[in-house]
């Protein structure tokens, strides 16, 4: 073969390799281009817009997983853990708040993929974490995510990753966007109580007496974030969830954190403060925020009670009047410590409560002495708000408002913590007297009475 033949030879061969060649870029860039775009087309506004092919064998649901919903999610190649996502009516721009557990040293770029009737779109999240944390390695965020255009109702949220690049995962966990209509008025609830967290719980006694004296008071529904509970404690959880008063939230954040069983890294091991209670606040904050006029934030063993009038139904009208309306509301905590029994004084008696003693659990009617006030009566207090004026929360008091909060007076309202003595030298002399509980014993002693035996912690009258 000669010299000339050999060039034409070669020539020819790589024509053939570079047709070849072209031929595979164009495949694999049809294959990557929609891919590509939907990463790169989401950073600008509007984002882009992937339609939902459904091929003749398959359903409507197996393109579009339509639930049920997860309850907690975690976020593929990340440390983060989502909660529950809330429409956003208050903001200048619509958006998801996605309520999260964040490692605080991670850095992630978030991004936020919507079912929007037959689509699904993309926008860019932005994560803002707490600044409680109380040191603990792990932190409550807030995750934004900006509707994107022709996406003004979403009915469900998954965060990805955009590192992770997994927004196209057939198995991706949706959450459902909860909050979709706002209201200003006409709520189901008057007054809602947050509980967080029951972790353990064994205090049966100390539960029914405070979800009657909570009905006693107004309020109307009763939240209970639980992760375990005694068999006692889960038949009267059952009792009140029966009786329309309690709801109970599945509160399993312990299966993916590490959990304290203490408010600080030093006094108990783990990585999120005590049991996820912060999450779990702000999550009953939103969970409730349009179907409640007023929400309390405080736990089973704190009692709001007023000093002028009888209800939380009299209290917040003359409150609003005196302090002006959508704020929150402090109440100083007064701590009435179970390590002493002490008796009323002869000018005061207490109902009959034999029949509670082999029931378990604290009595809070054999407690009526507290430590005299000192500084955390005023720094573990606890709120009444309104929901639609806070934005984000902490175990005492609101983190961001519209409003603000303000105090208010012991004369007017105080909170009753019925606990293990915060002043632990204190004898029993320095003890101060307090039994505004007995003001209301006439109808609770019966009302306990009822339950107790409803529920077989105390026989029946018939068996008597």
């Amino acid at each position: 073969m000669g010299h000339n033949q050999k060039i034409k030879w070669l020539m020819c061969i790589a024509s053939v390799i570079t047709f070849i060649y072209l031929l595979y870029c164009t495949y694999e860039t049809g294959k990557t281009f929609h891919h590509w775009i939907k990463y790169n087309e989401a950073i600008a506004s509007p984002p882009i817009v992937y339609e939902l092919h459904v091929t003749p064998n398959s359903s409507p649901e197996h393109a579009v997983p339509l639930g049920p919903y997860t309850s907690l999610a975690a976020v593929k190649g990340t440390k983060t853990l989502l909660i529950s996502a809330y429409l956003e009516h208050r903001t200048d721009e619509k958006q998801v708040r996605v309520i999260a557990v964040v490692l605080r040293r991670e850095n992630v770029a978030y991004r936020c993929l919507f079912r929007c009737q037959e689509k699904q779109l993309l926008s860019n999240g932005s994560a803002s974490i707490h600044r409680d944390h109380f040191g603990f390695a792990y932190g409550t965020a807030d995750i934004m995510c900006p509707l994107p255009s022709g996406c003004e109702t979403p009915s469900s949220i998954a965060v990805t990753s955009a590192a992770a690049n997994t927004t196209d995962d057939p198995n991706q966990e949706f959450l459902e966007v909860k909050n979709q209509q706002e209201k200003t008025e006409s709520f189901p609830y008057n007054f809602t109580v947050c509980i967080s967290t029951m972790f353990d719980f064994t205090n049966v006694l100390q539960l029914v007496q405070s979800l009657e004296m909570l009905q006693l008071l107004g309020v109307n529904r009763v939240v209970v974030y639980k992760t375990s509970c005694s068999p006692e404690t889960q038949r009267i959880l059952d009792y009140y969830t029966h009786k329309g008063l309690v709801e109970v939230i599945p509160w399993s954040l312990s299966r993916y954190v590490n959990v304290s069983r203490s408010w600080l890294p030093e006094h108990g091991p783990g990585e999120l403060h005590y049991f996820g209670q912060i999450p779990a606040l702000n999550d009953c904050l939103y969970r409730y925020m349009y179907q409640s006029r007023y929400v309390a934030l405080h736990d089973i063993d704190e009692l709001i009670l007023p000093q002028k009038v009888t209800s939380w139904v009299e209290l917040l009208p003359l409150l609003e009047k005196k302090y002006g309306a959508n704020k929150c509301y402090r109440f100083e905590n007064h701590v009435f410590p179970i390590n002493f029994t002490l008796s009323p004084p002869a000018s005061q008696s207490l109902p009959p409560q034999a029949d509670w003693k082999n029931v378990p659990g604290v009595n809070i009617l054999a407690h009526l002495y507290k430590e005299p006030v000192f500084i955390e009566t005023r720094s573990n207090f606890k709120v009444i708000v309104n929901p639609r004026v806070v934005f984000s929360t902490s175990v005492h008091g609101v983190l961001k408002s519209q409003h603000g909060c303000t105090w208010i007076g012991w004369n007017i309202a105080r909170m009753y913590h019925t606990r293990s003595p915060r002043q632990i030298h204190l004898t029993k002399e320095k003890l101060i007297y307090d039994g505004r509980l007995l003001n209301y014993s006439t109808h609770f002693t019966p009302a306990v009475n009822k339950v107790l035996r409803e529920t077989g912690l105390l026989p029946s009258t018939d068996s008597l």
